[in-house]
């Protein structure tokens, strides 16, 4: 997808929605379990309700490979699902890859030419040449981890060198790799209160934020010290709308809480 659709979306949508589909068998409606395909009937039911609130769905990779081949299959049919029926998403391959160069191409080509997502989240710690291989396909994006939300991200991210984080270094160094255009950055929705350092960084790229929500983070605060002139943010909740309900009223209560966020970023879309 071409950023420029992306941003299409946002503006129709009054949206910078991102809905996460990280789907535990042991939290989703029972009724759904007597299903052949469970994880599947869940995603589509999930996705049917809430498309017209937003514009980007993210399968975690984890969810679907801890049920092996099943689980992949899942995977394989939601997002051939979502490209099938609603092309306007952006869709987002949480895998966190990032290997040697070779190894990364391999990883390239199964989101990006065989399951054929837009995007994919990449680790940044073996540097260039574990990224760049994702930055060869037209039109695709890889989306890196910059600043996250977790417990252990100050075992390292923050970590300073002569004044300069560890994490600015990266997102920095970043931008002189081969296609970095390409690039978009994981940012978590805790860490809002350097958005405004990250943007003096990265100021046109698009940032992924997950950790509103069930996670704590503040939706205005993202809103106000995250966006750029062309919106730059996809906005992350997984827990808080998929889960909202695990009764057969499930995708109703999605709805439901998708359309909430949609409405709280209305204002800020122009």
């Amino acid at each position: 997808m071409q950023l420029q659709e992306l941003i299409e979306q946002i503006q129709q949508k009054k949206s910078m929605l991102c809905v996460g589909l990280d789907v535990d068998l042991e939290k989703i409606p029972k009724h759904l379990l007597e299903l052949d395909d469970p994880i599947f009937e869940f995603n589509k039911a999930i996705i049917e309700a809430t498309q017209e609130y937003c514009i980007a769905y993210k399968p975690n990779i984890a969810f679907y490979e801890a049920y092996g081949l099943k689980g992949w299959q899942a995977l394989q049919k939601t997002i051939n699902y979502i490209n099938e029926h609603y092309p306007e998403q952006f869709t987002i391959a949480d895998a966190k890859r990032g290997d040697i160069g070779n190894t990364s191409k391999m990883y390239a080509k199964a989101f990006f030419e065989d399951l054929n997502f837009d995007s994919v989240t990449v680790a940044p710690y073996m540097g260039k040449d574990s990224i760049e291989p994702f930055l060869q396909f037209k039109n695709k994006h890889a989306i890196m981890l910059g600043l996250t939300s977790n417990e252990g991200a100050k075992d390292f991210q923050f970590l300073e060198n002569k004044g300069t984080l560890l994490f600015e270094s990266v997102l920095k160094t970043s931008r002189t790799w081969v296609n970095s255009r390409q690039l978009m950055y994981v940012v978590g929705a805790t860490k809002s209160s350097y958005l405004k350092k990250i943007r003096q960084i990265l100021p046109d790229s698009f940032l992924l934020i997950p950790g509103v929500g069930a996670q704590g983070g503040n939706l205005k605060e993202v809103c106000e010290h995250g966006l750029n002139s062309t919106y730059g943010l996809i906005i992350n909740s997984t827990r808080g709308i998929i889960y909202a309900s695990q009764e057969e009223d499930f995708a109703i209560q999605a709805a439901y809480n998708a359309k909430a966020l949609q409405e709280q970023m209305e204002p800020y879309i122009t």
